[in-house]
């Protein structure tokens, strides 16, 4: 049986996190995963310099997400990636940011096992990561926050989802998939009693070619969001750090000179 210690072994997955966006953002190891794929298995954000580095002949299938909208359900695509590890293919899962962040991960994992079939993960630059360090904003800093916490914006109950304590003074609240709830979001946090006026930076499309970093209050997130017509990808940063960023005139500057090398 094929063995993760085995280098040439067939039929076994690789789950690849390829970070926020940009392509050279990815590990050394998810660049030499992607040269090894007979088959690339990818999220829809994936930028297509990263598909590129896989052989030309590994055919690319598309599971792409959308809010509302699945190409395919979680099991299917579970069912996809084992059916193609038993003809002995080299499956590359590419996922964006870390497969273990929100990216469902855990999942493919499980299934993969069950089907008694060898998987290895490489670890990826989360998005909120990649986004924050691109607009110089810390997460954590000794003088404004000493904890960070991570979750979900679009998901199940989100109103009965208990985020008290995560969000407040000397604390940093990472909230991924929230743009369209970012009114909820809010409310919630207000209601829970995060003061109105605790700043918040979203960061949209992170690394990518057009990426923004806007600063915002509390209070006015939901109102923000609209008037700047935000799109995903984009993740909210609430907490004191955000006064330490100078985003907005970096990333302007930034996405103009992006702009011009791509025109």
């Amino acid at each position: 049986m094929a063995t993760l210690l085995d280098p040439t072994a067939r039929g076994r997955v690789i789950l690849v996190g390829a970070g926020p966006g940009d392509p050279e953002l990815l590990t050394v190891r998810a660049v030499k995963a992607l040269g090894q794929a007979d088959i690339v298995v990818h999220d829809g954000l994936i930028d297509p310099r990263v598909l590129d580095l896989a052989p030309a002949t590994a055919p690319r299938i598309s599971v792409a997400k959308r809010r509302a909208r699945h190409t395919l359900p979680q099991d299917a695509i579970n069912a996809l990636i084992v059916a193609h590890v038993k003809t002995g293919a080299i499956v590359v899962r590419l996922k964006g940011g870390d497969p273990f962040i929100f990216g469902r991960g855990g999942e493919e994992v499980e299934a993969v096992r069950a089907a008694g079939l060898p998987v290895e993960v490489i670890p990826g630059i989360s998005a909120a990561l990649g986004a924050a360090a691109e607009a110089m904003l810390p997460l954590t800093h000794r003088d404004h926050s000493s904890a960070v916490s991570f979750v979900a914006g679009q998901c199940k109950g989100l109103s009965e989802q208990d985020w008290s304590g995560l969000a407040g003074q000397g604390r940093t609240l990472v909230i991924y998939m929230g743009v369209a709830t970012a009114t909820e979001i809010a409310d919630k946090l207000i209601a829970d009693g995060v003061a109105p006026d605790m700043p918040v930076a979203v960061l949209e499309r992170g690394t990518c070619p057009g990426a923004r970093a806007l600063k915002t209050l509390l209070a006015d997130l939901g109102p923000m969001v609209e008037r700047e017509k935000v799109c995903s990808p984009a993740v909210l940063v609430v907490g004191e750090v955000v006064e330490l960023s100078d985003a907005q005139d970096r990333l302007a500057r930034w996405a103009r000179a992006v702009e011009e090398v791509h025109a």
